[in-house]
């Protein structure tokens, strides 16, 4: 895609050649094993490095206990943790691994319409197997810094003579702030290691190297169906912007090399239409299952939300973002967010100066003006304009126009933007180094890098990693203080951590807070019980009102009264029917209410004295109480209803969120006041 560019010191990667004739096998044998050690040491040097910074930004769980220890088992996390499970749990019991009915009960959840990672949940079965999902997101939070950085580093080895240069490019990309923001909420999807690889595959083809098209197509053909299964929204980001890349690629040429165009792009098409025929073979069966296959999603994924909701302002990229009320509002349901005080495109002032006097200096490098072009669009569709007081054109009004492809959020594209700067990064530092070391050399060849005098060398080091510095140091000083990461133990309410995990099969759990209200914590909860029942609702794209069916009435009551901000202690008649018909058609066969105020506050309800007061009236019983929490039974003869003024049950709920007094007062007050409040029972 980038082609490459003679250096006056040295070329390429900085690798020599070695030419043998085809009488010395062993000394051609002997050479190709020296260039695997060359070529394999400073891989695995890099590596090490990056493997260490990772661990230190994960200390807090590594240096105690990673499988009961980490950010938060919380908020999204808490979605990755039972797609985690899920994966080790259907391997180990013959189920399908794209869809499940244990959450969302009876409707199910469709993984691959979902951010379902299934991917990465199935290599690390058997960590989640032997560990449990706390040791696997644990792991995956810890190895996908390391391997996106990586691959970084081995796709610019391709194209820098110097090792830290290629090496400063993959630290920027795999712990840029899009990773490292995303994997402080347990986004998983922040894995960005498969780009690079496909860039590498389309420079081959648009370069006219040696490979073969057909191999290269197939390579990017499997790398496709690799990052499906990692994210398809990622995917789609990806070939966005190499078709981008492409077109500017194709227009160059068109121009530079109008003689060599039409062989060249036989080759590229060639190997483009083996890639699409590799991926779309291996991807037939579960791109229907994502579209169309049970419980998918129709239209918009978030069908309340305008496309392009969740983007950039052109400041973003600048500018760091400061602690605000909805920030803050996030964190009650979201948990601990270290590194999301800054936008996860921030670039900062230092790396956009560097790049942008370093497209003046080294102008007739063809690759620092393809990888720029392609940033700047990549940033371009990364920018919303539903974050603007006034309308604004933004190019990402083209793509929200196109059925699927409209679901893909903007911010989603800082992913290729960081995949550009990084690859601008490097070849920068590259340049800087080495138009030190070649002063004084007329013509490519004449003096080698040996040659030169030790201080000559000690100093174009010195004038790279400074450039470097300079482009690095915003960034790094957005997260001071973030490393390492804070991270707390995990905790089960003690019903989850001792009565269900002993239930008999079959069990349907409608918790509060219900999984489907803001807060998701009840879904890491059963993903810790490793899949022992079934559970209603769940977080997600599939929470939303809209995808309710028949019960979205009592679906909103109850998760109304899961998150907010103002008081919800009293539910009319119709609000009890409501709640009744929806307990009743999910399926439910227990209804559990934690009484643990000292819980989090991500694992509690905004109003649980309340819900129980509620839950007291719509299934017509007073629960049991067992393991600190309230517990109702539900079959299929419940009695009727309580008919009960909403007046009453406020004033038996209280005004606090947890009862005081007597742990069954409530109900109690519930049912005694049933017993003397004439009037037609609410609900079937």
């Amino acid at each position: 895609m980038a082609g490459a560019v003679d250096d006056p010191v040295e070329t390429g990667a900085g690798r020599r050649t070695t030419r043998l004739g085809p009488g010395d096998p062993e000394a051609a044998s002997d050479a190709r094993a020296r260039t695997g050690r060359r070529a394999t040491a400073p891989l695995a040097l890099a590596a090490g490095l990056y493997g260490v910074l990772a661990i230190a930004l994960w200390w807090g769980a590594w240096s105690t206990h990673p499988s009961t220890t980490t950010t938060c088992a919380c908020g999204d996390a808490s979605l990755y943790y039972w797609f985690l499970e899920w994966q080790a749990y259907a391997l180990a019991h013959g189920h399908n691994l794209f869809y499940s009915t244990l959450a969302f009960h009876p409707t199910g959840i469709n993984l691959l319409s979902n951010t379902g990672v299934v991917g990465i949940g199935v290599l690390l079965a058997p960590v989640t197997w032997l560990f449990g999902p706390t040791a696997s997101l644990n792991l995956a939070s810890t190895l996908i810094p390391v391997l996106s950085a990586l691959s970084m580093f081995w796709l610019l080895r391709r194209w820098v003579s110097w090792v830290p240069a290629a090496f400063v490019g993959g630290l920027l990309y795999g712990f840029s702030p899009f990773v490292l923001t995303g994997l402080t909420s347990g986004w998983l999807t922040t894995l960005i290691a498969v780009p690079p690889l496909m860039v590498a595959c389309l420079d081959d083809l648009c370069a006219g190297g040696r490979s073969r098209p057909v191999r290269t197509g197939a390579i990017l053909g499997l790398l496709a169906v690799v990052q499906f299964f990692i994210s398809t929204e990622l995917l789609a980001v990806a070939a966005i912007t190499a078709a981008i890349g492409l077109v500017l690629v194709g227009a160059h040429a068109a121009v530079v090399h109008r003689a060599e165009l039409a062989r060249r792009a036989r080759r590229v098409l060639l190997g483009l239409a083996v890639a699409a025929g590799v991926a779309g073979c291996a991807l037939a069966y579960p791109i229907w299952f994502a579209l169309a296959g049970p419980a998918h999603f129709s239209g918009l994924v978030w069908p309340s939300l305008r496309p392009g909701y969740y983007g950039l302002t052109a400041s973003d990229f600048v500018r760091l973002q400061s602690t605000s009320a909805a920030t803050l509002a996030f964190r009650r349901f979201g948990g601990y967010q270290g590194i999301t005080l800054h936008e996860s495109g921030y670039l900062g002032a230092g790396l956009l100066v560097v790049l942008a006097i370093s497209l003046v200096l080294w102008r007739r490098d063809r690759r620092l003006w393809l990888f720029a072009s392609v940033g700047l669009a990549a940033m371009a569709l990364s920018l919303t304009d539903a974050r603007s007081a006034t309308t604004v054109w933004v190019p990402w009004r083209v793509l929200a126009t196109i059925p699927v492809v409209q679901n893909i959020l903007p911010v989603r594209f800082t992913s290729m933007v960081y995949l550009a700067v990084a690859v601008l990064l490097g070849l920068v530092v590259d340049h800087a180094r080495t138009s030190i070391l070649a002063r004084g050399i007329s013509r490519p060849g004449e003096g080698s890098q040996r040659a030169l005098p030790r201080r000559r060398r000690a100093t174009a080091a010195a004038l790279a990693l400074a450039v470097a510095a300079v482009a690095l140091a915003p960034i790094a000083s957005a997260y001071r203080g973030a490393f390492p990461l804070t991270m707390q133990p995990v905790t089960l309410p003690r019903w989850f951590a001792t009565v269900a995990p002993r239930l008999p099969p079959g069990q349907v759990v409608l918790t509060y807070p219900a999984a489907f209200g803001g807060i998701q914590a009840p879904m890491a909860w059963q993903a810790l019980d490793r899949m022992s029942f079934a559970l209603v609702g769940g977080g997600g794209p599939g929470s939303v009102p809209q995808r309710a069916g028949s019960e979205r009435p009592g679906f909103t009551v109850l998760a109304g009264a899961t998150f907010s901000f103002g008081p919800v202690n009293e539910f009319p008649p119709s609000a009890v029917a409501d709640v009744r018909r929806a307990v009743i058609g999910w399926g439910t066969t227990l209804v559990v209410i934690p009484d643990q105020p000292e819980l989090p506050a991500y694992d509690t309800g905004s109003h649980t004295a309340a819900v129980v007061a509620l839950m007291t009236a719509a299934l017509g019983t007073p629960p049991h109480y067992q393991a600190r929490a309230w517990v109702w039974p539900v079959t299929t003869a419940q009695p009727p209803a309580l008919a009960v003024s909403p007046g009453v049950l406020a004033a038996c709920a209280g005004s606090g969120n947890f009862p005081t007094g007597p742990v069954l007062a409530v109900p109690a007050c519930v049912t005694s006041a049933a017993r003397t409040t004439p009037g037609p029972r609410p609900g079937p």
